[in-house]
């Protein structure tokens, strides 16, 4: 049996069951083929008068150093972090501190490690295997490529290093792969971590009675938004289009973030803008099932999975042309609309609305695509025998 070390910066616990929920996806499939998995999620912590005087900063200490989670043991050592590191203070080696004392005081001993994102958990792999002397993969996931990088030259060059250190990189979209390519010169395996599909069906319940369930408006036409509530994913541009829109439409927010309050004050909140907050990743299916019209108007993306998720389930969706996004249309991507524009969000939502841009062939084509690519089994599968042939070649020219 293949041991494999998770490094990763999100994870999902029982405190938190929708963080990094795309991981622990992968990990259980990888878990079905008899592969074990240990995770350590290092968590930062910064200083006291830090967290003291800056309440954004601060971080809860309710999620346990160690749990089991569905088979899995989660590690989440602390380290020390700094207001804005990514910038100007690359934590990857106080990462790294942390991660190789939990491997010692806990006995881990893997064949392989599989970092998740340059920075800062690739750059803290590269010490660790440096130090442990393993093998070890780097997945690329959209943001340590699009904008970590970017920050300022010790960050290009701690991505720089990382990249180039890795003994396989992996990237979860093409477009990933070329980024990669072009900053660092390292060429990359395109491969995602998928969805569980199976979790994405029809169900026997109308789209009335799920809405009931929801507590959602039954009459209005619904577009959905599922993420995060940052500007970065265009929630703003999406709550103006309510002004051009017909007021049968409707537009429910679905998630937690900086932009919540701004959003509260909305003239229309509460009447044709609604938020729900977080909700748990087994009711996102719902909020799919209930919309009419799925929205995700992100200025960067890597590979979004709720898109992956609502093509699953044949839900028309409006979406930037940004990241690996055009991959998951295909030849549909003219489909996608420029970022930060209202304009391109209203015409392309009363398209979908009122004119049928989105075709039961359309969306069946989308599905076809999904199916065959993104299933979080196949893909599995395809890591699986990379770990293999990585462990394989590093160890026989010892």
């Amino acid at each position: 049996m293949m041991k494999i070390l998770w490094i990763t910066s999100v994870y999902p616990s029982d405190e938190k069951p929708g963080l990094g929920v795309f991981h622990e996806t992968q990990v259980q499939a990888l878990i079905r083929l008899g592969v074990e998995v240990t995770v350590i999620c290092p968590v930062p912590r910064l200083p006291v008068l830090v967290s003291y005087m800056k309440k954004h900063y601060r971080t809860t200490n309710g999620v346990p150093f160690k749990s089991h989670r569905k088979g899995v043991t989660v590690y989440r050592p602390p380290y020390l972090a700094l207001p804005g590191q990514l910038r100007w203070a690359q934590p990857d080696r106080r990462i790294a501190a942390s991660i190789l004392r939990t491997m010692s005081d806990y006995l881990i001993e893997p064949d392989l490690i599989h970092a998740h994102f340059a920075m800062p958990s690739g750059g803290a792999a590269r010490i660790v295997a440096e130090q442990k002397k393993l093998p070890w993969i780097l997945t690329l996931h959209g943001s340590d490529v699009n904008i970590y990088p970017y920050f300022s030259a010790g960050a290009k060059k701690v991505f720089e290093q990382t990249v180039q250190a890795a003994n396989l990189v992996l990237a979860v979209g093409e477009s990933l792969k070329n980024k990669a390519q072009e900053l660092a010169g390292r060429d990359s395996m395109v491969l995602p971590i998928g969805v569980d599909l199976s979790r994405f069906q029809p169900t026997n319940e109308t789209k009335r009675e799920i809405r009931r369930r929801l507590q959602l408006p039954e009459e209005k036409k619904i577009v959905v938004f599922i993420g995060r509530l940052t500007q970065a994913k265009g929630v703003f541009e999406l709550a103006h289009s309510l002004h051009w829109l017909s007021n049968d439409v409707a537009i429910v927010f679905v998630g937690d973030g900086p932009a919540k309050n701004k959003l509260r004050q909305h003239s229309d909140f509460n009447r044709r803008l609604f938020l729900t907050g977080q909700v748990e990743n087994e009711r996102v299916s719902d909020y799919l099932l209930a919309s009419d019209v799925f929205a995700l108007p992100s200025y960067t993306e890597g590979l979004p999975t709720v898109v992956i998720e609502a093509l699953a389930l044949k839900v028309p969706v409006v979406c930037t042309e940004v990241g690996g996004v055009p991959e998951l249309f295909g030849e549909h991507r003219q489909l996608l609309i420029e970022s930060k524009s209202v304009s391109s969000l209203v015409n392309r939502i009363s398209g979908i609305l009122n004119r049928n841009l989105f075709t039961k062939q359309v969306q069946l084509e989308l599905y076809e695509n999904i199916q065959k690519n993104y299933h979080v089994d196949h893909n599995a599968v395809l890591l699986n025998a990379v770990y293999k042939r990585t462990i394989e070649s590093i160890y026989s020219t010892i």
